[in-house]
């Protein structure tokens, strides 16, 4: 296996609001990135994306635990993300499981898409949303 999962987790995991312009050395000029609630095309979209991300959240923090090479330039990594938002079960941190499959080439990521539970990270904390959200899990188990 090569060491480019771990590699590219360091350094993503190193990027924060101030560091956006390295997302191209992370990724290609026309990165796919899709997880459960947003599809964005291009790196300049990409970059978007993640400004706001930041913007809108405190103490972003990414903990990589798991990587799994599936083929030559392919490959899945684990992970748990925390972070705080002021007006998502008021300010406390939140820590959400996920895992990313990735597709690079030539050292940077062509595709990536997450998969995470979209209610652990952003519904259950909605104040009238996860009231009704833990009652149907909890009918559910």
């Amino acid at each position: 296996m090569s060491d480019f999962l771990p590699l590219f987790a360091r350094r993503f995991a190193a990027l924060d609001a101030g560091s956006l312009d390295r997302l191209g050395q992370l990724y290609t000029e026309d990165i796919r990135f899709q997880d459960p609630l947003h599809r964005v095309e291009g790196l300049a979209a990409l970059r978007d994306y993640f400004a706001a991300l930041y913007a809108n959240v405190q103490d972003l923090q990414f903990d990589f635990h798991g990587f799994e090479q599936s083929a030559a330039g392919a490959g899945y990594l684990r992970w748990t993300m925390r972070y705080r938002h002021p007006r998502l079960r008021g300010g406390a941190p939140i820590e959400v499981d996920g895992c990313s499959y990735l597709r690079w080439s030539q050292g940077r990521v062509y595709l990536h898409r997450d998969y995470f539970d979209a209610g652990a990270l952003l519904y259950e904390h909605l104040p009238v949303l996860g009231t009704l959200i833990g009652w149907l899990k909890r009918r559910l188990s």
